[in-house]
């Protein structure tokens, strides 16, 4: 109790610096006067227990001591609180450093893997975060340092936050210079893998280049020759034009052949619904023969001594009239070969193998065996004096529907397309 009252007389003391004297009393003395428990203390009692009456100056005292006290309450819930945050902050600071050393072990273990798919994007991010960062705990600075009566800011805690934010610094910093690294290397992987690609495509054209050139190294497109050299079902060579509709022809070749017994068949042309529209054979013992819609006509021609030998044939659905030259000479006329019967369109024309269908179902006995150059056709008969040109190579004349040039011809099976100048190869032959 008694250390009540001199607690008590202590805060009067501060809060007015003044205090009651025994009168009379030579020197200064504290008049101490003792209070019954429960008593209470805001209001002075005299010695009989009764409540005395306050004056001004004491009631003074009185709110400032209750306004120490809301001071103190308040100073107190605002450290609770802020307390409260450092604690949210530390929390939120733990699992960034925890993210980062799990996404730092992630990268070390595949580190194309966790590459960022726009780096620039995720450095711009954590430096917003980490201002955004840098603002709160400005403000919570802030806030500490003038609280409700103006007291300062604890030390201890402003030291905790300035460390904790120059380690975020630190650590975000840190991370940006990686993501700067990664963005580097992911750039240096692009640049690498595009010249890689552009260095193989650059092989592929280089190589295709090549190819053609293996392809078209004649010194015209027409100056070349196919070669069939066995007898089997699976050689020949085709022809990429289709025939249109056609009610005359006229077919010219190089052919150079000494197979036995027949030199097989040049060219055959066929047809839906009839593989033999058009074929030109010499099969077995058999004269060559000229099948125009299955129906045949035996042609005077001779070519299989192993020489160049130019060969035409005409035909027109006028009577089925047809003519047969050989080296520039005609050597046989006949007609009712197929009269007023059209050559159909949308047929495969073959060298080398005579079909049994449209573009394929090859005989190896029918299969013609030698050399093939220059095959032509026209929709109409030449005249004589043409075609005789052609044969003592006075003249070219590419055929209107069907021209020999390396474009429209394609070899399988073996067949071979080889440079020849056909004038000057049939007269070393001769």
């Amino acid at each position: 109790m008694t250390a009540l009252f001199v607690a008590l007389l202590l805060i009067f003391t501060s809060g007015s610096g003044k205090v009651a004297r025994a009168s009379g009393a030579k020197g200064s003395r504290f008049v101490c006067t003792a209070v019954p428990a429960g008593t209470d203390l805001n209001c002075p009692v005299d010695t009989n227990n009764r409540v005395q009456s306050t004056s001004p100056q004491e009631e003074e005292l009185r709110n400032t001591i209750i306004q120490l006290r809301e001071t103190i309450l308040l100073q107190k819930e605002t450290i609770v609180s802020q307390q409260g945050t450092i604690k949210e902050l530390n929390s939120k600071l733990a699992r960034c450093e925890a993210d980062a050393r799990s996404r730092g072990n992630a990268r070390r273990k595949n580190t194309m893997g966790d590459l960022p798919r726009d780096p620039a994007e995720t450095v711009e991010q954590l430096g917003k975060t980490m201002q955004s960062l840098k603002d709160r705990l400005g403000n919570l600075e802030q806030q500490l340092r003038t609280n409700a009566s103006g007291g300062p800011f604890p030390n201890e805690l402003k030291d905790l936050l300035k460390r904790r934010l120059s380690d975020l610094e630190g650590q975000l910093l840190t991370r940006v210079a990686e993501l700067e690294e990664e963005k580097s290397q992911l750039y240096n992987e692009t640049a690498a893998h595009r010249q890689r690609t552009e260095n193989t495509l650059k092989s592929l054209l280089e190589r295709i280049t090549e190819l053609e050139k293996s392809n078209s190294a004649f010194k015209s497109p027409e100056d070349f020759k196919v070669s069939l050299p066995l007898r089997t079902n699976y050689l020949y060579g085709r022809i990429k034009k289709n025939l249109p509709e056609m009610y005359a022809f006229t077919v010219c070749m190089w052919l150079k052949s000494s197979a036995s017994p027949g030199i097989g068949t040049p060219f055959s042309y066929g047809v839906p619904g009839q593989a033999n529209e058009i074929v030109l054979i010499e099969w077995g013992n058999n004269p060559i023969e000229l099948l125009v819609n299955d129906k045949v006509a035996q042609l005077p021609l001779s070519v299989s001594d192993g020489r160049w030998h130019h060969i035409c044939i005409t035909w027109t659905t006028r009577d089925g009239s047809w003519e047969a030259y050989q080296d520039g000479e005609r050597l046989g006329t006949g007609e009712n070969l197929a009269p007023w019967h059209p050559i159909k369109p949308g047929g495969v024309i073959i060298l080398g193998q005579e079909q049994d269908i449209v573009g394929g179902r090859f005989d190896a006995t029918q299969a013609f065996v030698g050399e093939l150059s220059n095959f032509n056709m026209w929709d109409r008969v030449l005249r004589p004096i043409d075609i005789s040109a052609m044969a003592n190579c006075s003249t070219y004349m590419p055929g209107n529907v069907v021209p020999w040039v390396d474009a429209n011809v394609e070899v399988f099976g073996g067949a071979t397309k080889e440079a020849l100048e056909i004038c000057e190869d049939r007269l070393f032959d001769s």
